[in-house]
């Protein structure tokens, strides 16, 4: 299963030493009772979907925070699984990836909506303007999703010279994309419980967010200009 792994690069410490082996244990036991990549996909989407669920429909309070970071997390766990297997099967294929980057899509604008249904229906909002909060959020991450994905299919691919050394992935690098990992934002929903806290947290992680969008967007746009 190590051998299955995606390299480290561009990846954030959470997903290097939380996420990723976490799913190389899932994928280990999906294998093991014969589920297929796509099968775990559809797993994914079903623990995120009842934690946006429960977000959502739920009234705020300790146990539901933690009844939705467990299932975000799982369900994030659950989405490093399906890649894996699919390499440790070689079953990797164009309608896979497709409804692996479906669900993911679908995972990040639910949440956020259900962030606004929850902010509308319980909290007690100093202002109006809150509610703005969770539509910016959802724009900032569904532009840095579909940015890095666009940009990843449209930027040609190096060739790879036999014998040559592969640079280590950089750990300054993986520290600083840890605000924008999505296991980091999973662990703002532990704050539920507390309306000032989870408003205070959240907006602190859309904060970060735009800050980063502008960031990607330029790197980007400019990595793309050169091709």
């Amino acid at each position: 299963m190590r051998a299955a792994q995606k390299t480290a690069k561009g990846v954030s410490l959470y997903s290097r030493y939380v996420n990723r082996p976490v799913g190389r244990v899932l994928a280990a036991g999906a294998y093991r009772i014969g589920l297929t990549p796509n099968q775990v996909t559809l797993v994914s989407a079903v623990f995120s979907g009842a934690a946006v669920a429960a977000l959502a429909l739920g009234r705020p309070s300790w146990p539901l925070a933690l009844a939705v970071w467990a299932g975000l997390v799982v369900g994030f766990a659950f989405d490093s699984a399906d890649g894996q297997l699919a390499r440790l099967l070689g079953a990797g294929s164009p309608a896979g990836e497709w409804l692996d980057h479906v669900v993911d899509c679908a995972k990040i604008t639910a949440v956020h909506a259900a962030v606004l249904i929850t902010f509308y229906r319980h909290f007690d909002l100093p202002g109006d303007g809150w509610l703005l909060l969770p539509l910016g959020f959802q724009f900032a991450a569904v532009l840095i999703f579909f940015g890095g994905l666009l940009t990843d299919k449209l930027k040609p691919k190096e060739p790879k010279s036999q014998g040559a050394a592969t640079a280590p992935p950089s750990r300054l690098r993986a520290v600083a994309l840890l605000p924008v990992d999505y296991g980091v934002f999973c662990l703002v929903f532990l704050l539920l419980g507390s309306q000032s806290a989870f408003r205070t947290g959240y907006l602190v992680l859309f904060a970060v967010h735009a800050l980063f969008l502008a960031a990607f967007l330029t790197k980007w746009f400019r990595e793309l200009r050169r091709v």
